[in-house]
């Protein structure tokens, strides 16, 4: 056995959020890394005190409890898992892996009464509050932001922060929110240089009714100040924080509420990188699922808001695209695909972010599915790899019209067909006359018209070209393949092995399966068929190389009986055309 097990697509469930993720089990330790997230959960080996197998909705899945409390549960595993699985638990963990049979019947529904002193209730309600993930708001909190403005889940609330969680108090939703449920922390200046972003990655999400929210985005106003003290003494603040945080503080509000969020979670706060766009912003306006947004370049990933909130590490990059834009020349598309088969498309991108955007890529080392063909988007040429106009992109299909009429050319040579040349109009042939569509020229004034001709008509008239007439190349049609007839008094094929099993074994299907259609006993029987032994196969291979060699001793004695009956049909039949022949000629 091995020194490591790794499952691959295995499933947690937190808080009605299903994940999915790699799951290894080690010597040391058991490590479950999220790939949407990218959290990691690890368990080290000398904690694991039970593990229980058991059947769940989609496979089988384990459950596992440490001896600090905390419980773990993945789903997703096959039945032959188990084997190996408890195997390697016995060996490395000294943990029996025991079966749970999990009751699915609805009998487990029923009311749980409490007779006698207070104390046993007060008790057992203590300690489901202790083992529930219930919050409960009791103390002072440490601090009230008033106000402030939030895009996802959009509305106004007041923020209490508490020494555990995050308390967001609206008109209409409250949330509570635990630091342990805090992934990452962004600090992100918005394009135009006057607001901020506060964004605050969730796992798992919160919900409001069937909407779950992975990120907290606040939006901030860099002029907007203001000065908080802390319901905290100085000595309490200085001892818990250790110099993050001091009783009093000012300066604008977003640098406030990120120190102080960067305190208590206890996350570094990430910002935009050496990324600069066209216009020097750190940005690129772009939209992603018909909304317009932000994309920002960051130094491990990308990170869109606002609506939908996206972030994608470089980890989870397979590679990305950059393709035309559907509507115009003057933007493109950047596409990123992950690992997982997703694919996030940000659209309207300006063609001057294009040159900035490809080497911030190419830099990072990501895989380019267009690598080597950096002036080429689509068809589009430039300074920055693009036209600089709608009028001069590449028309595939034009082109290829263009090349057969070309081909049409050639092929007619040098004639041309006689008719009415004086009406007649040939939209192959260029006219000198004639300005082209989208021509400066095709916009000149009546006046302006009749004072052209007037001028021209001393001048001798240009001969009128006559059109040339395509004569298209009739293709030659294959000859069709003529059908065999078949030999009505010749002996019949004979059959394979299964359908010899089949015709043998048909009425004992039908009568282990009453009302089985045709289509059905073939299935049936297929599935049989494969699960037969191979000695009984054998058995029916030996009847079909019997049956085989008696249809080859029939076959031979039929054409030797009737070959020269079918002989004299032949000439009869030569005879007779031949005859046929003659008389049309005559005729």
């Amino acid at each position: 056995m091995g020194d490591t097990l790794e499952f691959n697509n295995i499933h947690t469930e937190v808080k009605g959020s299903w994940n999915d993720g790699r799951l290894r089990f080690s010597k040391q330790s058991l490590v479950y890394k999220s790939h949407k997230t990218g959290k990691v959960d690890s368990i080290p080996a000398p904690e694991l005190s039970a593990a229980q197998w058991r059947r769940v909705c989609v496979g089988h899945g384990i459950k596992l409890a440490t001896s600090t409390g905390h419980v773990y549960r993945y789903d997703g595993f096959r039945d032959t898992d188990f084997e190996k699985i408890s195997a390697f638990f016995k060996a490395n963990y000294k943990v029996e892996l025991a079966e749970k049979d999990m009751c699915v019947k609805g009998w487990n529904w029923g009311t749980a009464k409490f007779t006698g002193a207070h104390t046993t209730s007060n008790a057992f309600a203590q300690n489901v509050l202790s083992k529930a993930d219930v919050i409960q708001a009791t103390g002072d909190a440490v601090c009230i932001f008033k106000e402030l403005q939030c895009l996802t889940p959009r509305g106004r609330y007041d923020i209490r922060i508490y020494p555990t969680f995050l308390h967001l108090h609206g008109k209409t939703f409250d949330y509570k929110i635990p630091y342990t449920t805090v992934l990452r922390l962004f600090l992100l200046p918005h394009k135009d240089q006057r607001q901020m972003f506060f964004v605050i990655s969730l796992d798992p999400p919160i919900k409001q009714g069937q909407t779950r929210y992975h990120f907290l985005i606040l939006l901030f106003s860099k002029d907007e100040e203001l000065s908080l003290a802390l319901n905290m003494s100085e000595d309490e603040v200085e001892k818990r924080y250790e110099g993050k945080l001091s009783k009093n503080m000012s300066g604008p509000l977003f640098e406030i509420v990120s120190r102080v969020m960067k305190a208590l979670v206890n996350r570094k706060i990430t910002v935009p990188g050496n990324f600069q766009g066209h216009s020097g912003s750190q940005c690129i306006t772009c939209a992603y699922k018909a909304s317009s947004g932000l994309l920002y370049p960051l130094e491990r990933g990308f990170i869109y808001v606002h609506k939908p909130p996206v972030h994608l590490r470089f980890e989870e990059i397979s590679c990305v695209n950059f393709a035309r834009g559907t509507t115009t020349t003057r933007s493109f598309d950047f596409e990123i695909e992950t690992k997982q088969n997703n694919q996030y498309t940000f659209s309207n991108i300006e063609r001057e972010e294009y040159g900035k955007l490809f080497d911030f890529v190419n830099a990072k080392k990501l895989n380019i599915k267009n690598r080597g063909i950096k002036e080429v988007i689509s068809g589009m040429k430039g300074a920055d790899g693009y036209s600089d106009s709608d009028e001069d992109q590449h028309d595939a299909y034009l082109e290829r019209m263009k090349e057969e009429g070309k081909i049409r050319e050639e092929g007619d040579g040098s004639d041309e067909s006689e008719g009415d040349s004086d009406e007649s109009f040939n939209p192959g042939e260029e006219d000198d006359d004639v300005p082209e569509e989208y021509d400066s020229n095709a916009s000149v004034s009546d006046s302006e018209a009749d004072d052209a001709d007037s001028e021209d008509e001393g001048k001798k008239k240009k001969p009128e070209k006559k059109p040339k007439k395509v004569v298209k190349e009739k293709k030659e049609r294959k000859p069709r393949k003529e059908k065999k007839v078949k030999d009505p008094g010749a002996p019949k094929r004979p059959m394979s092995a299964y359908m010899l099993w089949l015709n043998g074994n048909r009425e004992r299907i039908k009568s282990e399966n009453p009302g089985i259609s045709v289509t059905e006993i073939s299935k049936k029987a297929g599935e049989m068929w494969k699960q037969l032994s191979k000695d009984r196969k054998e058995e029916w291979d030996r009847k079909a190389e019997e049956a085989k060699k008696q249809y080859e001793k029939a076959m031979k004695e039929y054409r030797e009986t009737n070959g020269s009956k079918h002989t004299l049909i032949l000439l009869e039949s030569l005879y007779i055309l031949k005859h046929f022949c003659t008389l049309c000629t005559f005729i």
